[in-house]
């Protein structure tokens, strides 16, 4: 067999290297196309909760044949120019009334998230709230933000009996809406609560309200998260709220100021 010139062994060389660089390449390539079908596997429950939490992750509305969507929803009712008000983690004896009292005012309409607990231990609060207009959303028995990583069988009867609390507190009022705590939806969670008449409900501003930052605090995080979307999370449970009391105090007569109208979130329509 003849010998290879320098030039032709170089060659041969190159070649054998760039072969090898292809194969090492097409192995990192399948490695993560492997991981990358595994993380979307556990994906559903983190997109979920960004959903909640950013209002920015949106699912596929199912609500075709008039059915509740499964979808998380940001969405006003009314359009145009408005907004939606949610209170979560009540009823308090405290701050719930000032809470209402400030809505009165104003004449505006809220959606309240409700602890199963703490409306079985607090009923007339549940009725004042039906009475005066504003809507009801499960918000759970425990408040447990980590759902998104328990069993179905778990979300499922944190949910139910927490509906089932509140709708017997109301005097027969329906829960409208279910909003996970801390944004932990899941698809599972959604599909359980929009089965049982209630549309998952999101948020696009977050007051952090239960840092206790300020009233100054929570009214600039509203004026600088409203571009976000429409639906507004305060808190009337959970912790002192003399701070959210004071923020809507100003925030809601500063919206109106600036055009804004008030409204409920969708229940039917897609989420958005």
């Amino acid at each position: 067999m003849a010998r290879l010139t320098d030039s032709q062994r170089r060659i041969a060389i190159a070649v054998s290297s760039v072969l090898a660089l292809i194969a090492v390449i097409a192995g990192t390539l399948a490695l993560t196309g492997a991981r990358d079908d595994e993380r979307a596997q556990r994906g559903g429950q983190s997109n979920d909760r960004a959903a909640g939490e950013r209002g920015k992750e949106r699912g596929g509305s199912d609500d075709a044949d008039g059915r509740v969507p499964r979808d998380i929803v940001h969405a006003t009712e009314s359009g145009g120019k408005a907004v939606n008000i949610t209170i979560d983690d009540g009823p308090d004896p405290v701050w719930t009334p000032q809470v209402l009292d400030v809505l009165r005012t104003n004449g505006v309409k809220a959606t309240f998230c409700m602890i199963g607990p703490q409306a079985q231990a607090h009923p007339d609060l549940v009725k004042k709230v039906v009475a005066e207009g504003h809507r009801l959303c499960d918000h759970t028995v425990s408040h447990d933000i980590t759902m998104d990583h328990k069993s179905v069988a778990y979300q499922k009867k944190q949910i139910l009996d927490a509906k089932k609390m509140i709708e017997n507190a109301a005097g027969g009022a329906k829960v409208r809406y279910y909003r996970a705590p801390g944004g932990a939806f899941t698809p599972d969670s959604r599909r359980i609560a929009a089965e049982h008449g209630m549309r998952p409900l999101g948020w696009n501003v977050d007051t952090k309200d239960f840092e206790l930052p300020g009233s100054a605090g929570i009214v600039a995080a509203v004026k600088n998260e409203l571009a976000n979307g429409p639906t507004i999370l305060f808190h009337d449970g959970g912790g002192p709220r003399g701070e959210t009391v004071q923020a809507l105090r100003e925030v809601l007569p500063w919206l109106k100021s600036q055009g804004y109208g008030f409204s409920f979130p969708q229940i039917t329509g897609p989420g958005r």
